[in-house]
């Protein structure tokens, strides 16, 4: 049996368990269960099925036998800002609502009214859409205040998994940050910021740092698995540990290429002045407590969501093909607004938007597709010029990573557009920095620039230059 530490990676259209280990100077990945993901409405909302996504979490672990794995440790991460509510018996005060919901619709202006966009800011870095975690409880708050006067727990949807696997309740740093609720100095919940909007202080839990030791399995499941393992706390917000698996972070730009795009640098501190909070940018907390710097833009969830209005016909390779024919076509989205984020048919409101900003409405599966590729890297550019002009500095390098990275087409046009080298890679960076962050806290790897090291040389890159000059990386 191959001794490996386990990934349960899981994102907004789907999820996997990964397991990986050391294999002389390579770090070796295995695939062992992947499974759907997708909103559910349940209760007039839309929904996570968390309790579903456990039992595939389960059904992965069980496979390892099968691969002939022995896992000794198993970290989770997933999506930002959602979470759940649990009573003192430890059951769920409501359903697994999801940050697509429109719950929070216009209630970022009421909270404004009680905290201001600045002092907001100022305090926690971070950027503000209106699906945060903070104005997800605002509207609990509104609609049945007692929820939160009832509530014990407050975990984030990574927390409640490593709670169901081992007992113990902890929050953990990456995705706490994301709340808009955490001090961005001081790196724990900010007291004064749920004083004001009257949100229990008391169903917070201890803000833990990914490579922590929390605990191993339930009994129960060391039973029905066969065997025992570590919980470990990776980076749990997925771009976290996206981030930790960038093979070159110096002096380069990193795009973590998914449903979202997560556009920015590492930082070693919070930028959180008027410029960035004008430009919504974002400091999320990182590895070793580094910084994110970073903008969200709305990412290939367009595409996945365009894939499925055509009923599924085509495949993503389909629609770089069919984008590669309709070179003529050149309209321009603003991908960022927010008609985009749960649309009830995104090529109609594709169409919509470029009718009403007077563009060429695209129709054929080609001009959609080409739509929505040139308009993310269009955002590309403005996002990565206001970094450049933050920070006061020229970079010559984007990094990458994700399942987005596999898009040749849409990685050459963001070459084109900026001007800027792009490297490509690696596919898996969410599970890879998962599982590097679990051989750190294992102290199997010394530390992130050994583990940097070792995935640069253990993964294929790509590399793109402006005018279609493209080459492999090894």
């Amino acid at each position: 049996m191959k001794s490996c530490s386990l990934a349960i990676d899981i994102g907004a259209s789907g999820g996997k368990v990964m397991a990986g280990y050391l294999e002389g100077s390579q770090l070796e990945l295995i695939q062992v269960h992947r499974f759907e993901n997708k909103i559910i409405e349940r209760n007039d909302h839309f929904c996570w099925d968390i309790k579903a996504l456990f039992e595939e979490v389960k059904r992965g672990i069980h496979k390892c036998k099968e691969f002939g794995l022995h896992p000794r440790s198993i970290g989770v991460d997933t999506w930002a800002v959602d979470f759940v509510l649990l009573d003192e018996n430890d059951e769920l005060l409501t359903e697994t609502i999801s940050y697509r919901d429109p719950r929070t619709d216009g209630l970022m202006e009421e909270v404004h009214e009680l905290l201001s966009r600045e002092s907001l800011y100022a305090k926690t870095g971070i950027q503000f859409q209106k699906f945060n975690t903070i104005y997800q409880l605002h509207a609990i708050n509104k609609e049945n205040p007692n929820i939160l006067k009832k509530a014990k727990s407050f975990l984030m949807i990574p927390d409640y998994l490593h709670f169901l696997l081992s007992g113990i309740k902890v929050n953990e740093y990456t995705n706490a940050t994301t709340t808009q609720l955490v001090n961005a100095k001081t790196k724990q919940w900010d007291e004064a910021i749920l004083d004001k909007l009257n949100i229990n202080k008391e169903m917070f839990h201890q803000i833990l740092p990914p490579k922590t030791y929390i605990g191993n399995l339930k009994p129960e499941f060391v039973q029905e698995f066969g065997f025992d393992m570590q919980v470990l706390l990776p980076s749990t917000h997925d771009t976290g540990s996206a981030v930790v698996a960038v093979p070159k972070a110096e002096k380069s730009i990193y795009i973590s290429s998914g449903t979202w795009s997560l556009i920015g640098v590492e930082n070693n501190f919070p930028i959180s002045n008027s410029k960035a909070m004008n430009f919504n940018f974002t400091n999320e907390g990182g590895f070793n407590y580094r910084f994110r710097f970073l903008k969200n833009i709305m990412g290939l969830w367009m595409i996945q969501e365009v894939k499925k209005d055509y009923h599924n016909k085509y495949d993503f390779q389909d629609f770089v093909s069919l984008a590669r024919k309709e070179s003529q076509f050149n309209s321009i989205l603003n991908v960022n607004d927010d008609r985009f984020l749960k649309p009830i048919n995104m090529i109609e409101e594709i169409k919509n938007y470029c009718e009403e900003t007077e563009q060429d409405i695209p129709s054929t599966p080609g001009q959609v597709a080409k739509c929505v590729f040139d308009s993310l890297a269009q955002s590309y550019l403005i996002a990565i010029s206001q970094i450049e002009e933050m920070l006061g500095e020229e970079f010559h390098t984007i990094n990458i990573i994700g399942g987005g990275s596999q898009n040749d087409m849409l990685n050459q046009l963001i070459a084109n557009t900026t001007n800027k080298r792009v490297i490509a890679g690696p596919v898996e960076a969410t599970s890879i920095g998962n599982i590097v962050s679990q051989l750190i806290s294992l102290k199997l790897i010394v530390g992130l620039e050994e583990a940097r090291e070792l995935i640069k040389h253990s993964f294929n890159l790509s590399m793109y230059e402006q005018e279609n000059n493209m080459e492999g990386l090894n």
